[in-house]
């Protein structure tokens, strides 16, 4: 997608199916299956969670036996082991706190490795038309954004449940032992606090969900505005200005649903603060009245409105929890949604097995028909060919013929709506899709390099192979001596996209890629289209020799470059209305006499 060069706005934008998949209901089993393996794990958590708030109890009890007996009575050896008492309380929580904390964090931090490398590799599973109406921003902030922001929520959340919930059943526990009347008063604050609770969420939810949209939004502006090609795009058409206007913009909003979402959560903080506040100063009122003054202890009074206090934070805690983990159904419905896309080129039930290295080549197509999703018309329709092992094909036609989708579909980059390509007569679609890309090899016209050295560029296709075998492939490529010349010469980064070479260097270097694996098939989609014609005929010089005893397919305008095949198909609409060889088919004086013409 390119830059937008007047920066107005974009106008309304269409519903995507991700934006509705945030709108459905993340059932929370599903979410809590994300912690199915790790439940012994988290069992030992409980455990320990379940301790530290019993042991933690003790110490309001510690601290009404000081008040009421040790120091009245001056009883300094038991004042001193109520205070032991109190420091060893403090000391096992602390430990096992931090036991409780290093095994949660380890659950939460594997559950999100987990969930990060499912939705990269399910990503990497899809068909090429899933990225062709996909803005490669928004797949990004998918991954990045969207998962780190379930970060918290992931690693903390069971646990902080667990520890809240256990502390407050404990507390009350301990309140309720010490004066069941003042409790009562005391859990007067539960009704405003849910109540507020749940508006919260429900604000927090719908504001997470935006927020990530206008996230995605803001990864497309930095991947259009600020890689190689938008970055010359930009300042040929002078975009620039539009484009910083376009970010800043979508930054603002994005500084606004931020504070909406902190203001929000902390109106519900300041609410219940006072609330809490005003609980322990009633209970205080309550005590200090003349039908009721006397009847508690100091002790009592104290160690009960420590308690009370102790109550605030795991309850507030506790709530907390229910909204991030409301207003984090918006990043679990898109991360789902990716997870839930079906696969459209997918492997094998029940492979054949296929060695690439016993593969001859000979390749059918048999009333080969395929249409690209959302489309009427068929890109390619009916095409039949036989291509023996070790013969060349060409494809010619027209601009939008149905070249390059045949092409696709051989390397299997799509599957045909109907009918079947074979290799040696077995179907492609019963091929590992590993041992497919083995046996069949594509350089393409649209040359994409690593951002690493040339080395490791060219390994990336084969990371066995030895330098010896890179060097021969970028020979029999007519790149080798480019590269020498380089000042690090194959340990020479190539730059983003391979920018410091011109478009018939990086072509070659393609090509060289694709030749270091010696694939049975090769695909040629223009690979020659960005040469000049003495490179191009060094590089068809080089094809001529490595195109013995491999199957080759040749996609090319420039007719010259494929006047030797072996038979020729000429594709006009998507089918098939002549094939021969060159000279059969210039006698004919049809389509093809005319391309040449």
């Amino acid at each position: 997608m390119e830059p937008n060069p007047h920066g107005r706005d974009r106008g309304p934008r269409t519903v995507s199916p991700a934006e509705k998949a945030q709108a459905r209901q993340v059932p929370l089993r599903r979410v809590a299956g994300l912690f199915r393996p790790h439940r012994a794990s988290l069992t030992v958590v409980t455990a320990i969670i379940v301790a530290s708030s019993v042991i933690a109890m003790a110490s309001p009890f510690l601290l009404r036996h000081v008040i009421d007996s040790a120091l009245p009575e001056r009883d300094l050896r038991l004042l001193v082991w109520l205070v032991l008492g109190m420091i060893g309380v403090a000391a096992v929580t602390a430990v096992l706190g931090v036991v409780q904390t290093w095994i949660s964090t380890r659950v939460g931090q594997e559950v999100m490795h987990r969930l990060r490398t499912e939705v990269f590799t399910h990503l990497q599973r899809q068909s090429l038309n899933f990225f062709t109406r996909t803005r490669t921003g928004e797949v990004q902030s998918r991954i990045t954004n969207d998962i780190g922001g379930m970060q918290s929520v992931v690693t903390s959340t069971a646990t902080s449940i667990a520890s809240n919930l256990t502390t407050v059943v404990a507390t009350v526990a301990a309140m309720v032992a010490l004066s069941w009347r003042l409790s009562l008063v005391s859990l007067v604050i539960l009704p405003p606090a849910i109540w507020l609770t749940r508006r919260v969420a429900r604000l927090r939810r719908e504001i997470t969900a935006r927020r990530q949209r206008e996230l995605a939004d803001l990864n497309v502006t930095v991947e259009e505005g600020l890689s190689i090609s938008g970055v010359q795009l930009a300042k040929t058409l002078g975009t620039a200005p539009a484009l910083i206007e376009r970010f800043t913009a979508s930054s603002a909003r994005l500084v606004d649903l931020e504070l909406r979402s902190e203001l929000a959560g902390r109106w519900r903080m300041a609410s219940m603060t006072i609330v809490f506040a005003a609980v322990p100063a009633l209970i205080y009122l309550g005590a200090g009245l003349p039908g009721t003054a006397g009847t508690l202890s100091i002790g009592t009074l104290v160690a009960f409105t420590a308690l009370q206090n102790g109550l605030f934070r795991p309850l507030m805690m506790l709530l907390n929890v229910g909204v991030s983990v409301t207003s984090s159904l918006a990043l679990f419905a898109r991360i789902f949604e990716y997870l839930d896309l079906p696969v459209e080129v997918a492997e094998p039930a029940e492979p054949v097995t296929v060695d690439p290295r016993r593969v001859r080549g000979h390749l059918r197509l048999e009333e080969v028909t395929y249409s690209y999703p959302g489309s009427d018309t068929a890109a390619v329709a009916g095409v039949t060919l036989d291509v023996p092992a070790g013969t060349g094909l060409a494809l010619v036609g027209e601009t939008g013929s149905g070249k390059s989708t045949l092409a696709a579909l051989v390397s299997r980059l799509h599957d045909p709506t109907s009918g079947r390509i074979t290799i040696d007569g077995v179907d492609l679609r019963d091929m590992r899709l590993a041992d497919l890309a083995a046996v069949v090899g594509v350089v393409s016209q649209e040359t994409y390099l690593l951002h690493t050295t040339v080395r490791e560029n060219l390994r990336y296709a084969r990371p066995d192979a030895t330098d010896p075998e890179i060097e021969a492939a970028a020979r029999a490529a007519q790149i080798h001596d480019v590269i020498a010349s380089l000042p690090e010469g194959y340990d020479t980064v190539v730059g983003s996209r391979g920018h410091r070479f011109s478009g018939g260097e990086k072509q070659r270097l393609a090509i060289a890629r694709t030749l270091l694996r010696d694939p049975r098939v090769l695909i040629l989609d223009e690979a020659t289209s960005a040469l000049d014609t003495e490179t191009e005929r060094a590089v068809q010089r080089a094809f001529d020799e490595l195109a013995k005893g491999r199957t080759t397919i040749t996609i090319a305008h420039r007719l010259s470059t494929v006047r030797d095949a072996d038979q020729i198909a000429v594709l006009d609409h998507g089918r098939i209305v002549e094939c021969g060889t060159h000279d059969n088919l210039l006698g004919r004086n049809g389509r093809y006499a005319a391309l040449a013409a």
